[in-house]
């Protein structure tokens, strides 16, 4: 078993399956784009094992908490790990996670994005180490989200040939 697979596996996680989209909704994008040694990964938003948007929904700093938000962080680096086991075959290709854009559902008061996109940035460090999985990283509040999801996220990362 890969590495990363290994050390999920001992957390007691599991990546969700590929994304299913609410009847209706068009997509018509790569989910990873992979140019050169370099992988964009479109945003991503928290999934359930069935690949089903995962619930709950809203705006932080008023229907949901920060601890929601970072645990659908932490769902959300898992669905990119999915669409990335699912591109790349193997989760030890990333060599090194650039850039990653955390964009939270946030009530015009909430202060604390960059407490819940820990949830993802942790996680991420926690599987890859500080060499590897440390990024540069943005957290911003957005007024709305796609479906009212709390958390949306964006990455770039390097991978090996």
């Amino acid at each position: 078993m890969a590495e990363i697979e290994a050390k999920l596996e001992k957390l007691g996680l599991a990546l969700p399956g590929p994304l299913v989209l609410p009847p209706g909704t068009k997509m018509p994008i790569s989910f990873v784009r992979i140019t050169g040694n370099h992988a964009y990964v479109s945003g991503h938003v928290p999934q359930e094992q069935d690949g089903s948007i995962a619930e709950p929904m809203g705006k932080l700093g008023k229907e949901l908490t920060v601890a929601q938000g970072y645990e659908a962080a932490k769902l959300v680096a898992l669905s990119m790990l999915g669409s990335l086991k699912r591109e790349l075959g193997d989760l030890d290709r990333v060599t090194k996670w650039l850039k990653v854009l955390g964009m939270v559902n946030s009530d015009p008061e909430f202060k604390e994005t960059p407490q819940v996109i820990n949830g993802f940035s942790e996680l991420i460090v926690e599987l890859y180490g500080q060499e590897v999985g440390t990024h540069a990283r943005s957290a911003v509040g957005m007024a709305v989200l796609p479906g009212n999801v709390p958390v949306e996220i964006e990455a770039e990362a390097e991978i090996s040939l």
